[in-house]
């Protein structure tokens, strides 16, 4: 076990203070105990940091930070079925909670408990929002729109509390409407059209609550983002979806029947392409460099860096301003782009949040501004150490 050191002057409202790791990715077991602070994970390539960033990310709901099966986190040799589990406690507004998640042995369903109690991984929306950068995402500008939507999606969980519930809905319309449409294009028998209508009014109508949430989001990220945060670049957000911008045209219901109408008359060539090729899970998140106005794509590999910062920033404090608490923050090897004056920066405002912050790296030294405002720990080899933490 490794014990916590003493708490920062201001105690966050949202921390994880105990994280046990039962086989998953390369720890066998582990115990670790942390205090409120930013927590600063240290090590060479490959000692586990980031299965640790990993393993708090299914504290909130979805596939986690690298968008893995649970058959993919288990433990290395321990084969494709084994059980896995991931358990912690965290300080939050309402005290002291206790969340547990991962696989049950046979089982292709990821099970929930929060407080001992089943659940299900929705639950956990309202307990904790996290957000995440990995060096994965460095080429988020520059890649396909579904990193960018998925990136979108989970600053919409943290602001929009009936998104993921919206989202999986659409999800399930969407995926089960497809399933119909290519059994008939491969022969089998034709879906009853009243059954498609259903699957396309639900499409319909969680994709344009969907639609309305990001759109509030990107509306407030914004305007957040318009300034910048100290030397990280101001930043100008926005939607490019179809659905998204019919809602500056017309009210919801108006919407929603246009959507309707849309997958209705585009069923044959939907059923030819294998997909649902309209609605809101198509929609892309434009993002520009305000200062030099161009698409954060077309600036260097540090300043993109800067900009995701920036916007998870923003994020941070509109959240705040909402919901009374930041979001957990897991931040991957964040400051390997960033000089001096950002990285200070960054400290500055991630020990200022009212929720802890995780970020790896594998030189001690970049850390060394945030002084005693961080707990400093040592990874290598599938075991945390304390670190010692070297002085500015």
């Amino acid at each position: 076990m490794i014990g916590a050191g003493a708490a920062g002057a201001q105690t966050p409202r949202l921390a994880v203070r105990r994280l046990a790791l039962t086989d998953f990715r390369c720890y066998g077991r582990l115990r670790l105990e942390t205090d409120c602070r930013p927590v600063v994970l240290t090590g060479p390539n490959g000692a586990g940091k980031t299965n640790l960033l990993e393993a708090l990310s299914f504290l909130a709901p979805g596939r986690g930070l690298r968008r893995a099966t649970l058959a993919e986190v288990a433990r290395q040799g321990a084969g494709p079925a084994a059980p896995w589990a991931v358990a912690a406690a965290l300080d939050g507004p309402a005290g002291r909670m206790e969340i547990g998640t991962g696989r049950e042995a046979g089982s292709e369903r990821r099970a929930v408990r929060i407080d001992g109690k089943p659940a299900k991984p929705g639950a956990l929306a309202a307990l904790v929002s996290a957000l995440w950068l990995t060096p994965a995402m460095d080429r988020l500008f520059i890649e396909g729109s579904g990193g960018r939507r998925r990136f979108l999606d989970r600053l919409t969980f943290g602001l929009e509390a009936g998104h993921a519930a919206s989202a999986a809905a659409y999800d399930h319309a969407m995926r089960e409407r497809t399933r119909l449409l290519k059994a008939a294009r491969d022969g089998g028998r034709r879906p009853d059209p009243a059954w498609l209508a259903a699957l396309e009014d639900g499409m319909a109508r969680h994709g344009v609550t969907m639609a309305a949430a990001r759109r509030r989001t990107v509306a407030a990220l914004d305007e957040a983002c318009r300034g910048g945060i100290g030397p990280f670049p101001a930043a100008r957000l926005a939607l490019a979806g179809e659905v998204e911008s019919w809602l500056d045209e017309a009210p919801p219901a108006e919407v929603e029947e246009r959507v309707r109408g849309g997958l209705l008359r585009a069923r044959a060539r939907d059923e030819a392409a294998g997909a649902a090729t309209q609605g809101p899970h198509r929609t892309d998140l434009a993002v520009r460099h305000a200062a030099k106005d161009l698409p954060a794509g077309q600036c260097s590999t540090g300043e993109q860096k800067a900009v995701l910062v920036s916007i998870v920033l923003a994020q941070a404090r509109v959240q705040t301003a909402r919901r009374g608490t930041a979001p957990l923050l897991l931040l991957d090897e964040v400051v390997a782009h960033l000089d001096e004056s950002r990285r200070t920066a960054l400290f500055d405002e991630l020990a200022g949040l009212t929720a802890q912050s995780w970020m790896t790296g594998t030189d001690d030294v970049l850390f060394a501004g945030f002084g005693e405002r961080a707990q400093f720990l040592r990874v290598a080899d599938a075991t945390v150490h304390p670190a010692t933490r070297e002085q500015p």
